[in-house]
């Protein structure tokens, strides 16, 4: 069996120019390794908020490094260099815009601002590509509520079959006949 590839893209123009750590980053592979148990190797990236380097990162890392799932962190909110909802719907195939929704509604549990957040997800190929906030502690509220249907996206889609520490995380797979 061959090693899960997923990407994990960190949108800032600060972690970029090594400003500061990229501690969101760490965070989505923390998470990863928490929730899956199979094995999965992360395509990691840390590009500035520039729509054009945030497609070709995507593209890049869907079409030529075969991830199954990418998940950017940063980019979502409303200020003018915050572009990175618009990258992802230029290069998907289809938007599952299911995936924002929850997570707006996960993240007003917490934050009366969270509307102001563009979390978005989508399609390209056999891959899904989920669009975090940029705050270690709103990546995981977002991730524990949409990923138990990540795995069977990726089912739909012909992926790798993601296996999950029930323990931590519990994914919905629809009981077979």
């Amino acid at each position: 069996m061959s090693i899960i590839k997923i990407g994990i893209i960190t949108v800032s123009d600060r972690a970029s120019a090594g400003i500061y750590e990229d501690l969101s980053g760490k965070a989505i592979i923390d998470t990863l390794d928490e929730y899956l148990t199979s094995d999965w190797k992360a395509v990691y990236k840390i590009v500035p908020d520039e729509q054009k380097r945030i497609e070709n990162t995507i593209i890049d890392m869907v079409d030529n490094q075969n991830c199954c799932l990418i998940v950017t962190t940063g980019g979502t909110g409303p200020a003018k260099r915050d572009v990175t909802p618009e990258a992802t719907e230029a290069v998907c195939d289809r938007m599952m815009p299911g995936f924002g929704e929850l997570m707006r509604t996960e993240s007003l549990k917490f934050v009366p601002t969270a509307i102001l957040s563009r979390q978005t997800a989508g399609l390209r190929g056999s891959s899904l590509i989920i669009n975090l906030p940029g705050k270690p502690k709103s990546i995981r509220e977002c991730l524990d509520a949409v990923f138990p249907a990540v795995p069977y996206c990726i089912d739909l889609m012909d992926g790798p079959y993601l296996v999950c520490n029930q323990a931590v995380i519990k994914p919905f797979r629809p009981k077979k006949k």
